[in-house]
């Protein structure tokens, strides 16, 4: 755009109707400040030079200086000075002589983007007084020594997050004089977890070391009754990603003045966080092939797709649950609102929030896969966001809900949160936002209805328990597992479980009552089923087990499919059919085993290597039918990773990577990726093949940055193969 043109769109700017002046919501875009804002006609005699004048502004903006290191920012791979909200931070003006506050006076300006506004809180002047007021803006000197001094600053606690520009003025009797544009004092301004007053304190110190200074995580996976976990690199401070997580604001578009409201950042993040209708950062893609992009299982982190997003502005492939939480916690923690990835096992997928899963049985018993629609995640991940409500009731702040994987659409995008994790255990699912969606999540019910051939539908069995079985996180201070179901639920049963559901129906959410329905449990049978814990490309066998408590004896026709599943619950194809006849003794119990074969399965599986199985039974003797199902995940293999050389910050090292393919077939097209945030930069490495019982070893150098206790994590990928990690916590002595 050349000169001229950009001057007329200028001009014309106020004839917009709507607004005197365009949108703020570009973090990046800047005004152009005077350096000389005269207040009139100018006297030939002045000269700027007769009044004080800035020479040098020092930012105390180094990892160990005094700013960076009460604030908590000292780990941010960015040269700028970083600060926390509602906390002073200092800087030391040199002036071109010693500083008279009787005839001098200046004062600091912080503006933010293109039209800066006081009233928006996006242009800030700061006049120098005698006290700070915790939790407003202000400045007082500390110290004067020869031509300089030095200020204290304290920032407003709902100071908008984002980067600012620094300038100082100085009144003269003709006009103001002003700083030069310098890049170098920018001032990035944080949400502060340390201060009371502000909208994110987290009180306990154990608690912000984990929720916000941690750059490494873990993803639980796997299904209930075997859990899996893998390391997550979240990498907040490494280079470039403070840039990148203020982009995604701006690329939401979210008003500069919205900024300090961490409810609106997180609302907006999670639609930004899926390319779903906005272009976001990352496609989804739950359908097993990748082309022209990342195997979701392959990522080791968060970094790598943060700064592809922010360089190519375009969505970066593939994700899945686990990816889109990854990216999100970073985002929350880079910006300082505490966060924490969590898992819910067994979560209901089920598209209009009726607390109620259907699966249709056809007459033999088995699952009606065109009838049925719902769908049960073995495993779905999601964030919770610390911070207060006062758009709700007390008692609704601290954790909160935000999901940036793309399931159901809210308030018109694919988005879903802040919802108050309180709310949704008590039932008060009226209270913003989607509360009645996660509510479904973790308490819906499985009903098994069979349709009769006149159209009836009749409620063969209910399972109530399946759904939302175990909630879970990563512990504070460790990488083990933290049970946190009780935070979503009550316990199954209770008195206060049933108080919170009549609650929840109350406020809307639907929930059919059994009595429009015909149904009569079969009550003197139970039915359970067990599947062997197995390691990929071995046989395995599955119990079915009946306890028979009545007198009479019985014949149960019983049908056994096992299907190659998505991690959400989504079948590909059914790989074993089994049928039998049991006969049930009185008062006594029976198993049956059944085998599968690796050859059943091997050629269709998927990257999580999940199993689903449904079995139905019917007691011939009484036409009831008995049905359970049961997801199951196979062993996958994992990587080893050692260390060569000394552990020492700046000293060279070697790491590693080794793996053996232990299935019954050669390995193509096998890619390795290695990441340890302050140790080594995420690099990949392609290998053509691994023949069947051989062992890969990749060495790779590298010259650790930072001392403390490391992670490093590996993953493999290839089309027969994915979900193959490995990890290792390394001690980086100091110098």
């Amino acid at each position: 755009m050349s000169e001229t043109t950009s001057t007329n769109v200028e001009k014309k700017l106020p004839l917009n109707g709507r607004r005197a002046i365009p949108p703020n919501n570009s973090n990046d875009e800047e005004n152009e400040v005077p350096e000389m804002e005269a207040f009139g006609l100018i006297p030939r005699g002045f000269n700027p030079r007769d009044y004080l004048r800035v020479e040098d502004i020092y930012m105390f903006k180094e990892p160990h200086e005094i700013n960076k290191q009460e604030h908590h920012t000292d780990k941010y791979y960015n040269p700028k000075l970083i600060v926390r909200r509602g906390q002073p931070f200092q800087i030391q003006i040199y002036f071109n002589r010693p500083y008279k506050p009787e005839t001098d006076q200046f004062w600091l300006e912080y503006l933010m983007g293109r039209y800066p506004q006081q009233n928006k809180g996006t242009y800030i002047p700061i006049l120098v007084g005698n006290v700070l007021k915790p939790g407003q803006w202000g400045a007082k000197i500390i110290h004067r020594e020869n031509n300089s001094i030095r200020l204290s600053i304290m920032s407003s606690t709902t100071c908008i997050i984002g980067k600012f520009r620094l300038y100082v003025a100085v009144w003269t009797p003709f006009g103001i004089l002003r700083t030069r544009r310098n890049s170098a004092t920018d001032t990035y301004i944080l949400f502060n977890p340390w201060c009371q007053l502000d909208a994110v304190y987290l009180d306990d110190e154990k608690e912000r070391e984990e929720y916000v200074l941690n750059d490494v995580g873990i993803v639980f996976h796997g299904n209930v009754e075997d859990i899996k976990s893998r390391s997550w690199s979240y990498g907040q401070f490494e280079e470039n990603i403070l840039d990148a997580c203020l982009f995604l604001m701006d690329k939401a578009e979210l008003e500069l003045s919205g900024r300090g409201n961490p409810i609106k950042i997180c609302r907006v993040a999670s639609a930004v966080i899926n390319s779903r209708d906005d272009n976001g950062v990352i496609a989804g893609s739950w359908n097993n092939t990748y082309d022209y992009g990342v195997a979701p299982s392959a990522w080791t982190g968060s970094v790598d797709i943060l700064l592809e997003y922010y360089s190519s502005k375009q969505p970066v492939r593939y994700g899945q649950c686990w990816v889109f939480a990854g990216v999100f916690n970073t985002f929350l923690r880079c910006l300082g609102i505490p966060a924490r990835l969590i898992t819910n096992y067994s979560s209901a997928h089920d598209n209009n929030a009726n607390l109620r899963l259907d699966f249709f049985l056809d007459d033999e018993g088995k699952v009606d896969t065109r009838l049925t629609k719902d769908s049960v995640w073995n495993y779905h991940c999601w964030n919770e966001a610390w911070m207060t409500r006062p758009d709700l009731p007390v008692g609704f702040g601290g954790w909160q809900v935000v999901d940036g994987t793309p399931q159901e659409t809210s308030d018109g995008m694919y988005r879903c949160g802040p919802a108050s994790v309180q709310a949704i255990k008590h039932g008060h699912v009226c209270f913003q936002f989607d509360a009645p969606f996660v509510y479904a999540e973790v308490n819906s019910d499985i009903f098994y209805t069979k349709m009769e051939k006149n159209g009836t539908q009749v409620i063969e069995s209910i399972d109530t328990t399946h759904i939302g079985q175990l909630i879970v996180t990563k512990e504070v201070g460790g990488d083990g597992m933290r049970n946190i179901t009780e935070e979503y639920k009550f316990r199954e049963g209770s008195d206060e479980e049933r108080l919170a559901l009549e609650t929840a129906v109350m406020y809307g959410v639907k929930k059919q009552s059994i009595r429009d329905t015909t149904y009569q449990p079969q009550t003197d049978v139970d039915m359970d089923f067990l599947a062997q814990k197995a390691v990929l490309g071995n046989d395995f066998k599955v119990t079915i087990t009946f306890r028979n408590k009545s007198r009479n004896s019985y014949t149960a026709t019983t049908y056994l499919s096992g299907n190659i599943v998505f991690y959400t619950g989504v079948t590909k194809n059914e790989f074993k059919k089994h049928s039998f006849s049991a006969k049930l003794e009185p008062s006594s119990s029976s198993s049956f085993d059944i085998v599968i074969k690796s050859s059943e399965y091997m050629s269709d599986l998927l990257e999580q290597a999940s199993f689903h199985f449904f079995v139905t039974a019917r007691i011939n003797e009484t036409g009831k039918i008995l049905a359970v199902q049961k997801a199951t995940v196979l062993e996958i293999p994992t990587l080893r990773i050692k260390t060569k050389g000394e552990l020492v910050a700046g000293k060279e090292m070697s790491v590693i990577v080794e793996f053996t393919n232990p299935l019954k077939q050669t390995l193509e097209n096998v890619t390795l990726r290695l990441e340890g945030p302050g140790v080594l930069r995420t690099i990949q490495k392609q290998f053509g093949r691994i023949a069947t019982n051989s062992t890969l070893t990749w060495e790779v150098k590298c010259i650790p940055m930072r001392p403390g206790l490391r992670k490093l994590i590996a993953s493999l990928t290839c089309d027969a193969l994915r979900h193959v990690y490995g990890e290792l916590n390394v001690q980086i002595q100091k110098p």
